[in-house]
């Protein structure tokens, strides 16, 4: 093929076969109308696919009609092509024109006027065809024309570029540089209109968060100086209330009837259409024909796609923003119309973040029940790993509790979680739950052993572990102190029925066993030892004196005599024989204290035991046993 650049060269360029050994070529041109020929040699031909030459000025003159052959020789011999004609008006390509302005024109409406210098390099006697290709500034798809635009969106930005070719040419010329210009302003094209409704308050009134933004298709140069609103309840307009806003969003604070919302944006030139909206009353229930929904990923692309049973419905808004752990501060919404999806490029959403996305059937005015999925444009493992503790430890077992992830670190949604555990120097086990799982019992563990768990929380993308804790298992358990505690003590009161049973049976050995008798001092037969002076000393009950008497209970120095020792050595038998043969009815109230005292043995001795044994088994079970 071969293509005559104006004023610059005649190129021709072939694509030759796959040749075995070094190959060069020629290119054979006749000119002036098959007066004139000449060869157009090339050394740098090659073995590739594709191979060029060029005739330059002066001998490339306009018109005129040229045939071309190409000759390819190697060590194997000659090889020619077929002869091709040219005609160089059919072939001529000329440097592309310069837009020199793009202006709107005054008075008339969506209109731009483009004009633009004829190419330098360009044949005086050729007429030049042209093509003008425009697009918005934020639009990546190009609209070719060929002179006047027309219909144009007001006060919008518009590039333009702009090609030509001599009328004859099959070649066109390259694009121009780009230009921009913009169209006349107008008034506000119009609004589109949502609402957020939120729980009553205390006080009946319902908030209710109204939404607007330009509507679809608006200009994207488009300004508005405010916004006017207006509502009242249903059939009754004695009751409206306006409200003025330059802000995109306005909350209401409505009764628990229906009402209705009107809203208009301004600008200097007018007003757009009205936006309107009806809000239902707060026990009005909502019609549901979504059946399903289900969002998937594409290569650039989120996809939500839904099923409804209700054929009369083919106008939807579909709502979404992050799922964050606070109250989300703002919301974003399309409507949707002769269709059951919807469509968001992934860079308009933010990576490892989760969406709520709410799909809402639209029929005329009524608002219906709303369908609602969570989906990531892209998730990654979680920031944080849950947070564990060890709770109701045993001997063999211990319950795991821990807390879901934060929704911001998340990234994504969680599989499942894996609980890691093992002990000291010993094995590493696992154990895997579902999502909703926050609370696990591992069992068969060894006793009095020391251990150490984490948990990891797992996403598509990965998991992250969390907290390591370390905990020991007991030595004893609470059922086995109940269980020693209970054979002790329930032994100890058998005892004590056994006992007390024999006392019934034979009292006197039981009694004579628990109170032994105790003699009295003072009635003791040794005050005959040293005659009736030291009797009377003894017997304190005998004196009169009150002085005397207290004189007497008053303990005073005493110097035995030295014949003490003697007079002590009596006669034993006569001892015992004397002593048998005192009175019970006689013994003094000091004696019935002494016997009294061996009342407290037994018993003191039980609850001993008993206060030890409970004391063991509780340091056993907290550890220390």
């Amino acid at each position: 093929s071969c293509i005559f650049y104006y004023e610059e060269n005649f190129t021709c360029t072939w694509s030759p076969e796959k040749e075995a050994s070094y190959t060069w070529y020629k290119v054979k041109r006749t000119y002036s109308y098959g007066y004139k020929s000449d060869i157009c040699s090339t050394d740098n031909s090659t073995r590739g696919n594709h191979a060029s030459c060029s005739f330059l000025p002066p001998t490339i003159t306009n018109p005129d009609n040229y045939t071309i052959q190409v000759e390819a020789q190697n060590a194997d011999g000659i090889m020619k092509s077929d002869i091709t004609y040219w005609n160089l008006d059919a072939i001529m390509k000329i440097e592309p024109p310069e837009i020199f302005s793009v202006k709107s024109v005054l008075g008339i409406k969506r209109m731009l006027q483009i004009k633009w210098i004829r190419p330098v390099l360009a044949p005086h006697s050729s007429t030049l065809k042209y093509t003008l290709r425009f697009r918005t500034i934020n639009s990546a798809y190009w609209v070719n024309e060929t002179y006047n635009l027309t219909e144009l969106q007001a006060f919008t930005e518009y590039v333009m570029t702009l090609r030509c070719a001599p009328a004859e040419s099959m070649f066109w010329s390259g694009w121009s540089q780009e230009k921009v210009g913009t169209t006349e302003e107008e008034a506000p094209y119009g609004l589109d209109l949502w609402r957020v409704l939120k729980p009553a308050m205390v006080d009946g009134r319902r908030p209710v968060q109204l939404m607007w933004k330009k509507a679809t298709g608006a200009p994207v140069l488009e300004k508005a100086l405010g916004y006017n609103i207006w509502y009242f309840p249903e059939n009754n307009t004695n009751l409206t209330e306006t409200v003025n806003t330059t802000n995109q969003t306005h909350e209401l604070y409505l009764g628990g009837k229906t009402y209705w919302v009107y809203v208009v944006s301004y600008n200097s030139l007018g007003e757009s259409p009205v936006a309107t909206l009806r809000i239902p009353a707060l026990n009005e229930k909502t019609f549901q024909c979504i059946e399903a929904m289900q969002a998937c990923l594409t290569q650039d692309q989120l996809v939500v796609e839904w099923q409804s049973s209700a054929p009369e419905v083919d106008t939807w808004m579909v709502e979404w923003f992050p799922d964050v752990d606070s109250e989300p501060s703002s919301f974003s919404w399309e409507s949707v119309s002769q269709a059951r999806n919807w469509t968001i490029q992934k860079d308009e959403l933010k990576p490892l973040w989760c969406y709520n996305i709410s799909v809402y059937p639209v029929l005329r005015d009524r608002v219906g029940q709303p369908y609602s999925t969570q989906a990531y444009v892209q998730e990654g493992i979680p920031s944080a790993g849950p947070v564990t503790q060890a709770d109701s430890i045993g001997v063999k077992t211990v319950t795991i509790t821990w807390k879901e992830i934060p929704k911001s670190k998340r990234n994504g949604f969680i599989k499942n979680y894996t609980i890691f555990y093992q002990a000291e120097d010993g094995k590493e086990f696992s154990k895997t739950v579902n999502s909703n799982i926050l609370q696990y019992r591992l069992e068969s563990l060894t006793r009095r052993t020391s251990y150490s768990l984490q948990v990891m929380a797992s996403t598509n993308a990965g998991g992250t572990n969390g907290t390591k804790i370390n905990f020991k298992t007991l030595s004893i358990s609470v059922l086995e102190i109940f269980f020693i505690t209970s054979l002790v003590g329930g032994g100890f009161l058998i005892l004590i029925m056994l006992t007390v049973a024999y006392g019934l049976k034979k009292p006197n050995k039981l009694k004579h066993l628990c109170w032994p008798d105790v003699p009295n001092p003072a009635e003791s037969s040794i005050a005959t030892w040293r005659g009736d002076d030291f009797k009377d000393k003894l017997n304190l009950k005998e004196s009169d004196d009150p002085v005397n008497m207290e004189e007497d209970q008053v303990l005073k120095p005493y110097s035995a005599p030295t014949d003490f020792i003697d007079k002590l050595v009596v006669n034993f038998e006569n001892f015992l024989e004397e002593v048998s043969t005192e009175e019970l009815g006689k013994k003094s109230y000091n004696g019935l204290q002494y016997r009294l005292g061996y009342l407290g043995y037994p018993l003191t001795l039980l609850l001993i035991i008993n206060h030890l044994l409970l004391y063991t088994g509780f340091c056993q079970f907290i550890g220390y046993g």
